[in-house]
């Protein structure tokens, strides 16, 4: 049916669209976790050497 076409087109179009930006904020997530745990590792090294100091 020629005429259900475009419906289908819409729903891939806004499928892809939805996909693309859960994809784009887990990984942002994903980064911001992994930042946040690197920069608390560098303040513990760097706290301990300042106690030490």
């Amino acid at each position: 049916m020629p005429q259900l076409a475009p419906m289908n087109w819409i729903f891939l179009f806004f499928y892809s669209i939805i996909m693309f930006f859960i994809y784009k904020n887990l990984n942002y997530f994903i980064n911001y976790k992994n930042i946040n745990l690197n920069m608390n590792l560098n303040k513990n090294k760097t706290n301990k050497i300042n106690w030490k100091w």
